[in-house]
């Protein structure tokens, strides 16, 4: 079995698919591997603590966002550089970038750690929970080392095109913390999820450097560590990074936003932040595969491939969206249920997705220039489509809407507004990239 890709030749069809379906499974499993620790603390420990494990997530999404942006940025320019068979310059990325992120990794951590407490205030953690949200932070911080370095090496291996291996990461981390948690929470409590998760983080990577040890794609020395690609770094990994955390920040207005309707109403917001996850995740897939596609085919100068990739990808993703968006709208009210049972919740979730369903059609078009536009080079022009998208349409028309007294389907309709900007933004700022690129070459 073939495990990596040449996205320059052979079938456009075979080459995405075998990209993508993996991707697509390995973030479900993610989905399983955050829903665990929720079950588990729910149900062996109680609400307070799950409050404190609610009250900590913000700051793991973040965190984790930071590592699949930056080690995105690494994506971009290696996958360039094996499009274009550079195999010195990407030796010299590999052992470059791998320094950079253990250094970054680690130096984060030591700030994080130092700085817990006062970070915790300035966030408002609520008294009661203060020391459980600590301790659970402090334990899981300590395993960001492992959890950076996996991104990482997912990203080096997309750029060869092998996202197969991810796959198998994420089902063994994901099977190791469903059994882990239970035992360690048995005898350490609310610590011993984070135990878990770190224990969980660590044996994962260990288990992709043995895969790489013993399938190697790459040469790996550091003596080839070349101080001066350590500005390309920052330049594409900053951009990339940020672009990851802006959902994070749009989420946490429009919840404030949302609060001031009641219990109902934030209950059901919460709901359709967990169903959104099954229409974003093909979204997601396509946006990471298209950044090493695309990415491969700008480095060889196919840009007529990469042109094919996109119309590709497009035509899938818009499909898949229309059935599972279709799907999400008729079912809405029923499977709200499976989360809370309140009528009045359910109707809200309900009416949320009646106006915004069409969105994730577009979110999904979205996505796919998006990735492009990073795979082309250009991750600041996708990042500056991203604040766009949340926090100049997003987020001031959901307040403007919401003080005009439009309530919460004047929320949802911002929402949907932001959608279809982000979708036209994303479609002229990479056709207009990659036809000037295609016209340099000629």
């Amino acid at each position: 079995m073939n495990l990596t890709q040449d996205f320059i030749h052979g079938s456009t069809k075979k080459s995405l698919a075998a990209m993508v379906l993996p991707l697509l499974i390995a973030m479900v499993l993610n989905m399983a591997y955050n829903l665990v620790d929720s079950l588990w603390i729910g149900n062996l420990l109680g609400e307070t603590a799950y409050a404190a494990l609610t009250n900590a997530t913000p700051l793991i999404l973040i965190l984790n966002a930071i590592a699949m942006g930056a080690t995105n940025g690494v994506a971009i320019l290696l996958s360039q550089a094996v499009g274009a068979g550079d195999r010195f310059r990407s030796a010299r990325l590999i052992s470059t970038s791998l320094v950079v992120a253990v250094v970054f990794a680690l130096g984060l951590t030591l700030i994080l750690e130092l700085t817990l407490t006062p970070l915790l205030l300035l966030l408002q953690t609520p008294a009661e929970i203060f020391s459980l949200t600590h301790s659970y932070l402090a334990i899981y911080i300590l395993g960001y080392l492992p959890v950076y370095l996996y991104c990482y090496f997912a990203a080096v291996m997309r750029s060869y095109g092998n996202s197969v291996f991810q796959v198998i990461a994420m089902l063994i981390c994901t099977l190791l913390n469903a059994g882990l948690d239970p035992l360690f929470i048995h005898f350490m409590g609310f610590d011993g999820a984070a135990v878990a998760t770190l224990l969980s983080q660590t044996l994962c990577l260990l288990c992709m450097l043995g895969y790489l040890h013993r399938k190697p794609l790459f040469s790996l020395h550091l003596s080839q560590f070349d101080g001066c690609l350590v500005v390309d770094f920052i330049r594409k990994g900053i951009p990339s990074a940020f672009q990851q955390s802006i959902p994070a920040i749009s989420t946490s207005f429009l919840t404030a936003l949302v609060s001031s309707y009641g219990i109902s109403a934030l209950a059901a917001y919460g709901i359709t932040g967990k169903l959104e996850t099954i229409l974003f995740y093909p979204a997601m897939a396509l946006n990471m595969a298209l950044t090493s596609i695309v990415g491969q085919c700008a480095g060889g100068k196919r840009y007529d491939r990469a042109d094919q990739y996109i119309k590709l990808s497009l035509f899938y993703g818009v499909l898949a969206l229309i059935v599972l968006s279709a799907a999400v709208v008729i079912f809405a009210n029923p499977l709200s249920h499976l989360f809370v049972d309140s009528d009045a919740a359910a109707e809200i979730v309900a009416s949320y997705f009646r106006i915004v369903g069409i969105g994730y059609v577009l979110n999904t078009v979205t996505n796919c220039f998006l990735g492009s536009l990073n795979g082309l080079g250009q991750p600041t022009k996708s990042m500056l489509c991203m604040v766009l998208y949340y926090l100049i349409v997003r987020m001031p028309l959901a307040g403007i809407l919401s003080a005009l007294g439009f309530g919460l389907n004047g929320i949802w309709f911002a929402v949907l507004v932001s959608h279809l900007i982000a979708a036209a933004a994303a479609a002229i700022t990479c056709s207009h990239a990659l036809r000037k690129m295609k016209r340099a070459i000629l």
